[in-house]
């Protein structure tokens, strides 16, 4: 029988028994209280049993948990180790990757320097033509111009000349 059961008899016992008026005393059923004693003393043997038997459980529980992660730590060290060394490889890759970076990031500076320099001296160079064609405008312009003045010039006598003769004629 569970003693935690007849604990609980034992408090309904007392719960049922009469009391003496003004004190704290009670009178209790004899033979219902010893007969639950008997009952608690047999039972408290079988509840250490059991808990001798929780006990050798928990203990064999343990060793078998100590024994699993003694198997994972060595499991553990042995992959660590592999890691460390597939690290190594990938630590050489990660340097060849690195360095490789930076050749490409230097050969692109200097690409880059190359082509502004070319670019540079093109828009240099248009520069001079578009200069000299600007110019080549510029004296066609003032050539016109004057062509133009100086017909201007000789024509402004006759024109003069022709006003007058229509004047007299009329």
């Amino acid at each position: 029988m569970d003693i935690l059961h007849l604990v609980d008899r034992l408090e309904e016992l007392f719960n049922e028994s009469h009391s003496f008026p003004l004190s704290h005393k009670v009178i209790v059923d004899e033979e219902r209280m010893l007969d639950l004693i008997d009952q608690m003393r047999l039972a408290v043997p079988e509840e250490i049993k059991k808990a001798q038997q929780i006990i050798n459980q928990k203990e064999r529980i343990i060793a078998q948990a100590h024994e699993e992660a003694n198997r994972t730590l060595e499991l553990a060290k042995e992959q660590s180790q592999k890691l460390v060394e597939r690290d190594e490889i990938v630590l050489k890759a990660q340097s060849l990757a690195e360095d490789f970076k930076r050749k490409a990031v230097e050969e692109t500076k200097s690409i880059k320097q190359e082509a502004d320099l070319y670019s540079i001296e093109s828009l240099e160079h248009l520069e001079i033509e578009l200069g000299k064609i600007l110019s080549q405008v510029r004296n066609g312009i003032q050539a016109l111009k004057y062509d133009n003045v100086h017909d201007e010039e000789q024509t402004q006598p006759q024109k003069s000349a022709d006003v007058i003769k229509h004047t007299t004629q009329s």
